[in-house]
């Protein structure tokens, strides 16, 4: 069955070759049990879809990872047709699956405590999840939720000061757990780091030149942890609007995006300071972390702001205008963008667009009915890694066909390396990792997949990293993570290279408990990903003093 009359308003994060994608109630023409579908798994290997039944409202939900390597998808809003149920206390899980037998759980005993519209949700190091904020659905006292919670629950929510603070534009808080295990949050223009043991906010400087949380919708993303930078954390925010009043108008609606670039190292001089520029200014636009490092920045507009509704100021009734059509690429150790190699889409990825990268590549058959130029990212190939997924965008009430549709297709971006031969790891990769302990050996074939260098050369320029997705929604991937491993390599006699590889360093905040993708890098250019468990599960997790490596 066409993809074509799949789902829109993604929120997709992946399991190996399947894509996980949640909608909002809508009249879509896929049915099961009776009602429009607003669920679906997505096989990347065939280009076909099996519906799946949620029961509850899932529309701007939040989602993240757990640790025993769940998903799950918390919020949403009340009942709105006669097809679904009240979703705004819902906490959904899903154990992914390969063979068409997983499902999603909705138990009323796992709801949370409290109404939650547009929530954030970040991993723990106990493998559990925190959430924090969020709106009450009416007829609450008050619309703003200005507290967090975790699941599995830890009791009752606790109420956030820096949430009242920062309203209107508060929803979809941006949030990341920082190395020191204290959580950065930011929102509007304010700015802060929560001690969730002691409920201890301190407050930083608010954030300079634009507002990057919804509906100003910024691009942002925690930068890759790796030994050279001692595993410290950076946050780069992108893009936005530079605005104060949040009432919907003429002017709003066209007024230009920032393109003003920020970082911040909460655990450091939490300063913030200035990055690159944006080529143009951009908001909803998405960071996907590459496995070579490099971040890809799609998706969004020009101009406005997410959301949608009526007036005649409109373009149906998108409250942005004028879609980025083209890709571009940040490298962390330059801090610059390039469009260098790159091609553009001609689909508008508005509100309710995602991305997320995918682990492998058997080949994606293209949505649109057409074979896309084959000197383009946007296309299909077979048997890559290190791809983007991109889906949905439907900046409206409903189904529509109008301008800015509700859009059913999907894309695949390839960064520069897609054609390059993938390095080919025939032994020693896990299925697991811990935090310390006793290192790993992973084997490289010789040949092509060392990228055309003598083996004592690419040993000098392999990594292994991890990558979590992350949970995509409203030009965010919600616990997306990158992670370097140290090693050593060396060339052996037959023309392969061994890896001597640690764990994940004895710290769980770095990276915490549950799935990711594990990929062997050789200059630049990724193998397939390998899915690996992190940690022991939800709760205390078990560290061990690293192994020394062997000197290369």
């Amino acid at each position: 069955m066409a993809i074509t009359n799949s789902f829109a308003a993604v929120d997709p994060f992946c399991h190996k070759q399947k894509v996980y994608i949640v909608d909002r109630v809508e009249s879509n023409p896929i049915q099961i049990a009776n009602h429009p579908a607003w669920a679906a798994e997505y096989s990347l290997s065939n280009n076909q879809f099996r519906a799946m039944d949620i029961r509850t409202d899932t529309f701007c939900a939040g989602g993240s990872s757990l640790g025993d390597g769940r998903w799950v998808h918390v919020g949403g809003t009340g009942k709105v047709s006669k097809w679904d149920e009240d979703g705004s206390q819902s906490v959904r899980l899903i154990s992914p699956c390969d063979d068409a037998s997983c499902q999603w759980i909705e138990d009323p005993k796992n709801a949370m405590s409290t109404t939650r519209w547009y929530p954030s949700v970040e991993p723990m190091d106990d493998g559990s999840v925190i959430i924090i904020g969020g709106l009450h659905r009416a007829p609450a006292p008050s619309v703003n939720n200005p507290t967090y919670e975790f699941f599995p629950s830890r009791g009752l929510p606790v109420q956030l000061q820096f949430l009242k603070d920062t309203l209107p534009a508060n929803m979809y808080p941006l949030t990341w757990l920082l190395p020191s295990g204290r959580v950065f949050v930011q929102a509007n223009w304010g700015t802060m780091i929560l001690d969730v043991k002691s409920g201890k906010e301190t407050r930083l400087d608010n954030v300079p030149n634009a507002v990057r949380t919804y509906p100003a919708s910024a691009a942002t993303v925690l930068l890759p942890l790796t030994p050279d930078n001692g595993y410290s954390a950076t946050i780069l925010m992108c893009g936005g609007q530079n605005n104060n009043v949040w009432v919907q108008s003429k002017s709003l609606v066209n007024k230009a995006a920032s393109n003003d670039c920020v970082r911040i190292s909460p655990d450091g001089d939490a300063k913030w300071k200035g990055d690159a520029t944006l080529p143009e200014g951009r908001v909803m636009g998405s960071f996907i972390i590459l496995p070579d490092g490099n971040i890809w920045l799609g998706n969004g507009a020009k101009t406005g702001t997410s959301g949608y509704g009526s007036g005649s100021y409109l373009i149906g009734q998108s409250y942005a205008r004028d879609p980025v059509l083209a890709p571009v690429v940040y490298d962390p150790s330059t801090r610059t963008f390039s469009r260098a190699g790159l091609g553009s889409s001609t689909i508008a990825r508005m509100y309710h667009s995602s991305a997320t990268l995918l682990p492998d590549g058997k080949s994606l058959f293209s949505a649109l009915r057409i074979v896309p130029n084959a000197d383009s990212p946007f296309h299909n190939n077979a048997y890559l890694s290190g791809s983007v997924f991109i889906a949905g965008s439907n900046p409206n009430g409903g189904v529509t066909d109008t301008t800015f549709a509700t859009e059913y297709r999907t894309e695949k971006f390839y960064p520069w390396y897609y054609s390059n031969p993938r390095p080919q790891p025939i032994s020693g990769l896990p299925d697991r990792l811990g935090y310390g302990g006793n290192y790993f050996d992973v084997r490289v074939a010789r040949g092509a997949g060392l990228q055309g260098l003598a083996p004592v050369v690419a040993a000098g320029k392999t990594k292994v990293v991890i990558i979590r997705t992350g949970f995509s929604t409203h030009a965010m991937n919600m616990g997306q993570r990158y992670l370097q491993l140290d090693s050593t390599a060396n060339a052996n006699a037959d023309g392969s290279i061994t890896i001597h590889v640690s764990q994940v360093p004895p710290n769980p905040a770095l990276f915490a408990p549950g799935t990711a993708f594990l990929y062997v890098v050789v200059n630049g250019v990724p193998s397939i990903g390998k899915r690996v468990i992190v940690g022991n599960g939800i709760g205390k997790q078990v560290a061990k003093a690293p192994q020394r490596l062997p000197r290369p």
